[in-house]
Order: structure tokens, then C-alpha cells, then sequence
């Protein structure tokens, strides 16, 4: 119960990553607010969790919406300690093929949406007394593929946001940090990465959301209360 009497958000919980994350919250104690842009996947969810958890059709790249999903919050739990920018888009296309209107489409959720959730939990966490944001970005912020420009740039863009926000927010005790997942086992994988897995990744497996969800319960709850500003690869040790 690392999680007990604490208020979380996470983005992008209708399914995959942060479906499981919505999950584990609830198993280690907190209240749950369950966004995605499907709002039938994000209730489902909440329904699965009982209670705990409420479901809001959400678009993080919409300011207005964010303001919707805070006031919903507080009226439903009070308080917010905890934020997961999960909540991302992707999609390969080679650098020639990348025109403006498909950049900024990638960077206005992937990181101006991510940015709003940030901005918008502030005011209550530091009426709470601090809080905790969690980033997720991507090994491709870390190293480059050909054929996902846009996506690069977006989740490089969103390690210098951490970073940034990490030191700005510090003095009112919000922690900020990046979780970068590297393959891990949700619809979205890539199959060839999933079939190649034992080649192309050192722990010879793809890694379990479970996995991945445990480290982001860690990183939210008081156990880490001295981390912020931090980068943690949770990928097999494919970057290294």
C-alpha cells in the first residue's frame, strides 16, 4: 500500500502501459483518474477498478480539457499528489515525408500536452504540499531511428522538459523525473521487435507492463521522495 491516501492521474490509461499503471495505483492504494482519448477504453478500466477510480475522455493536447480533468478530480478526491504523463502518439515516417503539420501534431501531445498536465497540477499540489510528475518518454529520446524524426524530437523534447520543470518546481516539493520504456508487451509493439527480442535486446525478452508499472509505483510514491530531475531507462539494457 506504497500508495495509500494518494490522489494519481495518469494519462493515456485506456490501455497498454498506463492501463496497467491505473491498475497497480489502485492495488498499492490510491484513487485513480483514468484519461484517454477513447473514452470507452478509459471507462472500462475505472469499471474494472471499482471505486477508486473515475474515467474522464480526455485530449491532453486541449487546455481547456485539462481544466475539466483537475476540477473533476478535486471534486471527486480532493487533492491531487500524483501526475503520469503517459498519454502519446506515434508513428514512423521517414524525414522527407515529415512536413510541419504532422511535427506539430507530434509535439502538441506529446509534448505540449504533457507540458499542460504539468502546468495544471501545479496549483493544487502546491496547495497539497508538493507532489510527484512522472514523464514518459522513449528510448528514441535517447538514440535515433531512422524513419521517426517527429517521435524523436517530441520525446527528446520531453526529457528537457523534466529536467526544466524538475529544478522550477523543486522549491514547492513537486518531484519531476522521465521513465523511458524500452520494448515492452502491449498492442502497440512492434511485432518484429517482439519476434527478434532475444537478438536485439541484452535480458533476451520483451519486458512485461507490469514491469514497467512497478518502477513508475516506486517513483510515485514517498519511497522516492528524494528523486527529481532524473532519467530511469527501463529497457533490458538495450541503451546502455
Amino acid at each position: 500500500m506504497r500508495l495509500e491516501g494518494k490522489v494519481a492521474i495518469i494519462t493515456g490509461a485506456g490501455s497498454g502501459m498506463g492501463a496497467e499503471e491505473a491498475r497497480m495505483f489502485a492495488a498499492e492504494g490510491a484513487k485513480v483518474v483514468i484519461t484517454d482519448i477513447v473514452g470507452d477504453a478509459s471507462r472500462e478500466i475505472a469499471g474494472q477498478i471499482g471505486e477508486s477510480a473515475i474515467a474522464i475522455e480526455h485530449d491532453v493536447a486541449d487546455e481547456e480539457g485539462w481544466a475539466g480533468v483537475v476540477a473533476s478530480t478535486l471534486d471527486t478526491f480532493g487533492k491531487i499528489d500524483i501526475l503520469v504523463n503517459n498519454a502519446g502518439i506515434t508513428k514512423a515516417d521517414t524525414f522527407d515525408n515529415t512536413d510541419a503539420a504532422f511535427l506539430r501534431r507530434m509535439l502538441d501531445v506529446n509534448i505540449v500536452g504533457s507540458f499542460l498536465g504539468m502546468k495544471a497540477v501545479c496549483g493544487p499540489m502546491k496547495t497539497n504540499g508538493g507532489g510527484a510528475i512522472i514523464n514518459i518518454a522513449s528510448g528514441l529520446a535517447f538514440t535515433s531511428l531512422p524513419g521517426y524524426f517527429a517521435y524523436g524530437v517530441s520525446k527528446w523534447g520531453v526529457r528537457g522538459m523534466t529536467r526544466l520543470g524538475a529544478k522550477e518546481l523543486a522549491p514547492d516539493n513537486i518531484r519531476v523525473v522521465t521513465l523511458t520504456p524500452g520494448a515492452v508487451e502491449t498492442p502497440s509493439l512492434v511485432p518484429s521487435v517482439r519476434e527478434n527480442a532475444k537478438s536485439i535486446i541484452p535480458l533476451g525478452r520483451v519486458g512485461g507492463a507490469d514491469e514497467f508499472a512497478r518502477v513508475v509505483v516506486f517513483m510515485a510514491s514517498d519511497d522516492a521522495s528524494y528523486v527529481s530531475g532524473a532519467e530511469f531507462l527501463i529497457d533490458g539494457a538495450m541503451i546502455c
